[in-house]
């Protein structure tokens, strides 16, 4: 089985399980008492922070080792927010974030908080300019990923960082995707980030508060890891984390030469080996291990099934699973095809014939999907009006709409229009992302009778 999601979790690295398994005998103890026991542990615990601040570039004294990547976030942004209460209750993000910084800023709005919501590019990418926009006089905190979850781009972090240094606002950085593979640039005010994605047990994560931050700890508190992450810390999975993250970084250099290549060879080929494909994400400003694409006409959960028992192992954005009927919110932001998405994220160490082996597969695997879900099928039955067809794709989920739409376009003079009605989300979409595929034009939507009207111009 090829593993191709080191996006969600990275395999477990070597030096991680011989650290934890090492540190099961010696980090067992209370690291606050002052036996034999505790001093071990203790020694154990301060090394790891140490170790840590190294490869984020920070003092010892500013990391906090959190229970998980989202509880650095949580943890990081309500603490934020709370030590600026007096200057405002203002909260920018960029529309791209992963669900943890957006579910955090859900609650902060609920809580009578304003928050910004900055758009990005179709390629992903924040343009600091929108950034330097949000900022206000009430601005208590802006949020900003280093490198995005679904489609690998590569944020302009050290611009944006200098935007909010300028204006007095602290920047805190999700850098989950990105710590792995060396240390986050710029002059950023906090930081959090998770050992899973770097081949750490999971259950561990990192936060960092710069010195001079104001920070206001939110809900109960104790004497550990500063007053900011209460409960007994979990030593053993702290220094594997911590070890497994020195060794992937001693690595990282060669192999995001090796994986970049891996990862350029996909995005290159994927197009020319299946049709009616859109590759997402900036081509140059990416992660080495992440290429995202989608197929038209394809059901993302049937693809992602097919995938699997084919051998391979990767995730999707597509609105088309079970886990959501609405297209992934970065899809979404980017204004780009959602349906049939999948993301390939290779792990280090990931063997280039598997890569080929993937791109052997890929080509049958969705035309398999595509006659499954009956895209070469006759077109459905549509009413004619003028020099506009009517496709009726209520009821319907994606990618039926899409395929639908394309069924009947042949049918209609250039100049003619071609209305799609659906009560979908996806379609929003989907419908926008293929006319600009196929080079035709989008005229809009307007409310229907039952669910939306999307208009199509065939412009030849």
């Amino acid at each position: 089985m090829a593993y191709f999601d080191a996006a969600s979790a990275t395999p477990l690295h070597p030096v991680a399980r011989q650290a934890l398994l090492a540190s099961l005998d010696d980090g067992w103890a209370d690291p606050a008492r002052l036996h034999r026991e505790g001093r071990k542990a203790r020694m154990l615990l301060d090394a790891s922070r140490e170790a840590a601040a190294e490869a984020v570039g920070c003092r010892a004294d500013e990391v906090v080792f959190t229970s998980s990547g989202t509880r650095a976030v949580h943890s990081g942004v309500a603490g934020a927010l709370a030590g600026r209460r007096r200057v405002g209750r203002h909260l920018i993000v960029s529309s791209v974030e992963h669900s943890c910084v957006l579910h955090s800023a859900e609650v902060f709005e609920a809580e009578g908080g304003d928050v910004t919501r900055v758009s990005v590019s179709r390629a992903g990418a924040v343009d600091p300019a929108g950034y330097a926009a949000a900022l206000r006089a009430d601005t208590a905190l802006a949020c900003l990923q280093s490198a995005n979850h679904e489609v690998g781009t590569v944020q302009p972090v050290a611009e944006v960082a200098e935007v909010c240094r300028a204006a007095g606002v602290p920047l805190l950085v999700d850098a989950a995707q990105s710590l792995g593979w060396g240390p986050v640039e710029g002059d950023w005010s906090l930081l959090a980030a998770s050992a899973h994605k770097w081949g750490g047990p999971s259950g561990v994560g990192l936060l960092v508060v710069r010195k001079g931050v104001r920070f206001a700890a939110q809900g109960p508190v104790d004497e550990r890891e500063s007053g900011r992450a209460p409960g007994f810390e979990n030593l053993p999975a702290i220094v594997a984390a911590v070890a497994s993250l020195r060794a992937v970084r001693a690595e990282a250099a060669q192999e995001a030469v090796r994986l970049r290549e891996l990862t350029a060879r996909i995005r290159a080929r994927v197009p020319e080996l299946v049709p009616d494909v859109e590759v997402v994400g900036d081509a140059e400003r990416r992660l080495p291990g992440i290429v995202t694409f989608s197929c038209l006409y394809v059901d993302g959960e049937a693809l992602l099934h097919e995938l699997d028992r084919a051998g391979f192992s990767v995730s999707s954005g597509s609105s088309c699973t079970s886990s959501t009927l609405t297209p992934s919110h970065v899809l979404k932001a980017m204004g780009v095809l959602s349906e049939g998405n999948v993301r390939v994220s290779l792990p280090p160490g990931t063997a280039e014939a598997d890569v080929e082996r993937f791109l052997q597969v890929l080509p049958e695997t969705v035309a398999g999907v595509r006659e499954k879900l009956g895209a070469p099928a006759p077109a459905p039955a549509t009413a004619v009006r003028a020099e506009e067809l009517v496709v009726d794709s209520l009821g319907k989920r994606c990618p039926i709409p899409v395929i639908e739409l394309a069924k009947v376009f042949g049918d209609v003079p250039v100049g003619g229009t071609v209305r799609v009605l659906s009560d979908d989300e996806a379609a929003r979409l989907d419908i926008p992302a293929w006319c600009e595929m196929r080079g035709q034009e989008y005229v809009g939507e307007e409310p229907a009778e039952k669910g939306t009207a999307y208009l199509v111009r065939k412009v030849g």
